[in-house]
């Protein structure tokens, strides 16, 4: 019986992240309980436990007398969160170095002749799926579970940030060298250079991140002077 609930409450857990990251639970917004309730057929019980598990995973955060809202994602946590995740990664690739055989780098070659085809013809959706699954496969290949673990909690709250760094000007064909540097180091079994290379990878993801946070804050300066301009001319 207690595997029952246990299981249910994970089912309702993964259906409450698929909300979340469609976008029909935006950051901020309240978690109405007894609405979710109804959505979903569910009772109160397995919706509380899953509202624990998400807690804890920094989805939702849970204010006393208050109730339940979704996390929003600052500039702060992204300063934060890129420097642990670049550590992360890279040792990931470190490993990966040292475990990947021959089969792991054919692999790892066809995604990333996948990455190449997207960047070139400028597919940005089927870029970010072919950049997803390289890093998936780097991760697989290193073996690591704690990495894998802890890597999939933070990337969990960066997917709830709904990224787009490749909009940044220059940042795909930047993205692309980036991999391949990583995959070459990779390829040559060359554990230090491929943790090298993601470090690389991932502050330059942040700095991408941070040019088009400053580039929306100056556009939204400029709408603003421009009413206000306009009203003070009325």
């Amino acid at each position: 019986m207690v595997k029952h609930v246990n299981s249910l409450h994970e089912q309702v857990a993964q259906q409450l992240r698929d909300l979340i990251f469609a976008g029909e639970l935006s950051p901020g917004v309240f978690v109405d309980e007894i609405r979710l309730c109804e959505q979903l057929a569910i009772s109160r019980t397995p919706l509380r436990e899953a509202l624990k598990v998400l807690t804890a995973e920094g989805l939702i955060r849970h204010e006393p007398r208050r109730g339940c809202f979704v996390n929003q994602v600052t500039e702060q946590d992204l300063d934060e969160i890129f420097p642990v995740i670049a550590l992360l990664e890279g040792r990931c690739a470190f490993e990966a170095a040292q475990q990947a055989t021959d089969a792991d780098i054919a692999a790892l070659k066809s995604l990333h002749t996948q990455l190449q085809d997207s960047a070139l013809k400028g597919r940005i959706e089927d870029y970010y799926a072919a950049n997803y699954a390289i890093h998936e496969a780097i991760i697989a290949i290193a073996g690591n579970k704690w990495l894998d673990q802890v890597i999939g909690d933070l990337r969990k709250i960066l997917k709830l940030a709904r990224l787009q760094q490749l909009n940044a000007p220059g940042r795909l064909s930047q993205s692309l060298s980036e991999h391949m540097a990583i995959f070459e180091a990779l390829k040559a079994r060359d554990a230090t250079g491929a943790e090298s290379a993601m470090r690389t990878h991932l502050t330059r993801q942040r700095e991408a991140l941070r040019q088009l946070a400053l580039q929306s804050k100056s556009r939204i300066t400029a709408v603003n002077t421009k009413h206000q301009l306009m009203g003070e001319a009325t």
